[in-house]
């Protein structure tokens, strides 16, 4: 007799994806927040948004204490009728989740839902965030709302999107949270032997024997142990994401249908983004610029570029940007005129298909009544508000050419958390390598050069990139080495820069100062000693291309005496004259100094050219970009002088309808969508 055959297992759900909320079109809208105006603004607000084009809003982002004013109670009637209003002008509603900021007398009743800082003081409400992550008393609450809201609108015909929260950002080295850190802790580590061993409490008498006495890395008197600053911050990044799963659950399942998003901040040093992507049915990012910086374009292009990888290559959702000024640097300029049209499209050349604002309307009280609004506080006949009307009707012409279309780079820039929390900590030996600047230093030279690019994490699959950069890896995990020396050994051209496999996941420095699998990969046979430089201070470097400045760092390192690699540059003069100062074995690079802009973009430039990686145009003047969606070509000047370009064949664009055929104009500011005809 044959046993009976187990089941087959029900195939998962598929998941809902942008496209179930865009629907052929590209979402123009933002943050509306009507409960801070009478009702008849909104029915002139309805009025201004069907003007501007506006297709989507974001209700409830802040409302808690206006839907529960006193524990338990809802107030529903002021959003019934805002969905309904909504619906019946064709906009729909991304529906957040309030619980980003708790009202008043939930920390009033509940002073244990609230966060403490390092310094054991605590954040009282007032502001916004102040809610403890581990609290349990909190997530209920949290629960609770969430549950009411996805059962009251979860057929609401004006939903769209849910979004959870809003900029999950949330610290807390209280008392629930260092009883959350030790179950961390003890699901990670299992016991204290592990723990003491990857923490090397064997250093300064920091032994633990017991659990409790295990705390959050609160004040000390002196230097903190790094691996439990480490483990901190890799726990608060799981704490928020659990707030964030436990909430998307509840929604997921009452709308199975609708998709659920959270926005994250650029490039924020507190959530492991890549993680966070794999949780979210879209990806949606923050994204405010300073209108004074002249590299303002390239450094929005950096959080586009990793929120499209985060994003599996596909759609994302730009979800908050500033029509104008912001409130909150020392002095907050105001876009200049084309700007902000600039910017969005920008966005959607590296693949977004929503662009969206905080806020529509600026608030005439609050922090926030000089944050700029989509109506500013000139109304409508201001310039804001004029040029967000043209934006909005743009982005309606150009939709049906650009949803679903997307492309992918030849390069992957690599990046990880858990690398720039390792090589954060206090006691490093410089203070004045910033990870953040020397990631946007290699993405600025390949922006310059105009060479696509996406950003991978060190352990994803990476064959089906040419080129492979690691502008700084710090701390490797063995895996993450392991695909490195595989991708290389598989034909693929890595580049990496210093201060790179110096560390394993628990901050062990490795033998050698740099992992031996990488050494050997460079070819390097001894690192004798780091060379950080002072602020300001350069080292020369003699190359046959050319001499030319390194920054921030400088090695002594030792190349194989009988091996392949070959000097690229040496170091001109002081301590490390006539030693490598960028070093190549094969296919595998080794850069022991940042060169200076120049520099670092002809060297990634020609190793692309070698490989077969072009740029997207040739020959572009400074700050004019062109990026590929698909089949389209757009073209963005970000200078301030009119430039002609050559673009050879006929070509329309989907912005004015005009044909150009082998050359285009653009003025300051301006921009172009072509499709080749």
């Amino acid at each position: 007799m044959t046993e009976p055959k187990a089941p087959a297992p029900m195939p998962e759900p598929k998941r809902p994806t942008l496209a179930d909320a865009t629907r052929g079109r590209i979402l123009y809208g933002g943050d509306y927040n009507p409960e801070q105006w009478p009702e008849e603004t909104w029915h002139e607000d309805v009025r201004l948004m069907k003007d501007a084009g506006v297709n989507s809003v974001t209700l409830g982002v802040f409302s808690w204490a206006k839907l529960e004013p006193r524990p338990g109670a809802r107030e529903f009637g002021w959003l019934d009728t805002l969905m309904d209003l909504m619906h019946a002008n064709g906009i729909g509603v991304v529906l957040a989740t309030p619980t980003a900021s708790p009202p008043p007398w939930m920390g009033h009743l509940h002073p244990e839902t609230l966060p403490r800082d390092e310094d054991g003081r605590t954040e009282w409400w007032g502001g916004r965030q102040h809610f403890s992550h581990s609290s349990a008393v909190y997530r209920r609450y949290a629960a609770a709302i969430t549950e009411d809201l996805a059962a009251r609108y979860g057929d609401h015909p004006a939903l769209t999107m849910w979004h959870i929260n809003n900029e999950y950002c949330t610290y807390d080295w209280g008392d629930e949270a260092a009883a959350r850190f030790r179950d961390w802790l003890r699901q990670k580590y299992g016991d204290l032997d592990a723990l003491n061993s990857a923490w090397g409490t064997a250093f300064w008498s920091q032994g633990y024997g017991d659990w409790a006495e295990v705390h959050t890395p609160r004040h000390a008197h002196y230097l903190k142990n790094p691996t439990q600053v480490l483990d901190f911050k890799r726990f608060t990044s799981d704490m928020l994401l659990e707030c964030y799963v436990a909430e998307r659950d509840i929604v997921r399942r009452r709308t199975p249908h609708i998709p659920v998003t959270s926005n994250f901040m650029p490039l924020w040093v507190g959530q492991d983004a890549w993680r966070w992507a794999a949780e979210e049915d879209v990806v949606s990012v923050d994204l405010y610029p300073d209108p004074r910086d002249p590299f303002g374009a390239q450094q929005s292009a950096l959080v586009q570029d990793m929120t499209r990888s985060q994003a599996g290559g596909g759609p994302w959702v730009l979800m908050e940007q500033a029509a104008g000024p912001v409130n909150w640097r020392g002095v907050n300029h105001p876009k200049p005129r084309g700007l902000n049209r600039l910017w969005s499209l920008q966005a959607v050349a590296h693949g977004a298909d929503a662009v969206c604002y905080f806020q529509w309307r600026q608030s005439r009280q609050g922090a926030e009544k000089f944050h700029s609004g989509m109506v500013s506080h000139a109304g409508e006949r201001g310039r804001t508000f004029q040029e967000v009307k043209q934006l909005g009707a743009e982005l309606a012409r150009i939709a049906p050419e650009v949803t679903d279309r997307h492309s992918r780079g030849d390069i992957a820039i690599l990046h990880d958390w858990h690398s720039w929390w390792a090589g954060a900590h206090e006691g490093r030996l410089s203070t004045e390598v910033d990870y953040p600047q020397v990631l946007g230093s290699w993405h600025r030279a390949l922006w310059e050069a105009n060479l696509p690019r996406d950003f991978a994490h060190p352990e994803h699959d990476l064959s089906g990139y040419r080129i492979v950069l690691v502008p700084q890896l710090y701390a490797l995990t063995d895996a993450a080495i392991d695909n490195l020396v595989a991708y290389v050994r598989g034909g693929g051209i890595l580049v990496s820069g210093f201060l790179t496999g110096v560390a394993d996941q628990d901050d062990r420095v490795r033998p050698g100062g740099m992992d031996e699998r990488l050494r050997a990969l460079f070819g390097i046979r001894t690192l004798h000693e780091w060379w950080p430089l002072d602020a300001g201070e350069e080292v020369e470097c003699e190359a046959p291309a050319g001499s030319f400045r390194g920054t921030l760092w400088s090695e002594e390192i030792e190349a194989e005496p009988d091996g392949t690699a070959v000097a690229v540059a040496r170091y001109k003069g002081g301590e490390l004259d006539a030693l490598p100062a960028v070093l190549r074995d094969g296919r595998a690079w080794y850069l022991s100094t940042l060169p200076e802009p120049g520099a670092l973009r002809g060297l990634l430039a020609e190793i692309a050219a070698d490989a077969g990686v072009r740029p997207v145009l040739a020959g572009l003047p400074d700050f004019v970009e062109a990026v590929r969606r698909g089949d389209l070509l757009f073209v963005l000047n970000h200078g301030r002088d009119t430039v002609t370009l050559s673009v050879p064949g006929t070509h329309r664009d989907l912005l004015t309808g005009a044909e150009v055929t082998d050359e285009i104009t653009l003025g300051r500011h301006d921009v172009m969508v072509l499709r080749h005809e």
